[in-house]
């Protein structure tokens, strides 16, 4: 009798399998929009390019009010002393591509060689520093998380050579009442090797002291950092998410 009764629920089974079509299953919701994807140093169709190389610093401002005063060129380097400078246009959830060179020169040790920072939303700091042989708290080299989350692996070039991050960032949701709804969450690629898994922001990156979770609007500009040190960015384009 139990040999009857699986045999009946297996043909039931295949019958039920039977009875449905391919096209119950196919999604013709949404259609892709079509994007050309960037060669060589050529963005995405779909980019919008914050720095191509040609010296114009029009998408960009001085932190401390005014137009930007790095050195503009074919790369954009800071000028020590100057600030920080920041995007005039405002983002959110992105993707963002940019490339980075610590001196080719080195000076200095830890924290003081090769240092700057992309700060996404002017608050959450991806870490720009010259971690080739060069020893630092770990969640303060290259590509962390900046006094947060530690690099799975570094994969720094010598001082010098051109290197690229390509980020992945989720912004965090706050709730009208000024509580967190959502945390953010960043994935960052490092020369091609996954460096940040799709990880937890869990608030402001500080200096000193426990991450802040202050609200603030869904879309803040992109910072660069001016610690002192003559790194040079490149290629540096955004798609919004």
């Amino acid at each position: 009798m139990k040999r009857i009764i699986n045999f009946m629920i297996l043909a039931g089974m295949v019958l039920n399998i039977q009875a449905q079509k391919p096209e119950e299953t196919e999604d013709w919701s949404r259609k892709p929009a079509l994007v050309t994807p960037g060669k060589g140093t050529l963005p995405p169709s779909d980019a919008i390019v914050l720095y191509g190389g040609a010296g114009d610093l029009d998408k960009w401002e001085s932190e401390k009010e005014g137009p930007a005063k790095w050195t503009a060129g074919e790369e954009l380097t800071v000028a020590r002393r100057t600030g920080g400078i920041k995007t005039k246009q405002e983002f959110g959830d992105m993707q963002l591509h940019i490339e980075w060179r610590s001196p080719a020169e080195v000076k200095g040790d830890g924290q003081g060689r090769g240092n700057s920072g992309i700060f996404l939303m002017g608050k959450y700091e991806v870490q720009v520093l010259d971690s080739y042989n060069n020893e630092t708290y770990y969640n303060g080299q290259a590509g962390s998380i900046y006094k947060q989350t530690i690099p799975l692996v570094n994969a720094c070039l010598p001082p010098g050579e051109w290197q690229a991050y390509d980020i992945i960032f989720k912004a965090p949701v706050f709730n009208e009442d000024g509580s967190k709804k959502c945390s953010g969450y960043v994935t960052v690629i490092h020369n091609g090797v996954l460096i940040q898994n799709h990880v937890e922001i869990k608030g402001t990156t500080e200096f000193i002291g426990k991450p802040k979770n202050d609200p603030h609007p869904a879309k803040l500009p992109i910072h660069l950092q001016d610690h002192g040190n003559p790194v040079s960015y490149r290629n540096i384009w955004v798609r919004e998410l």
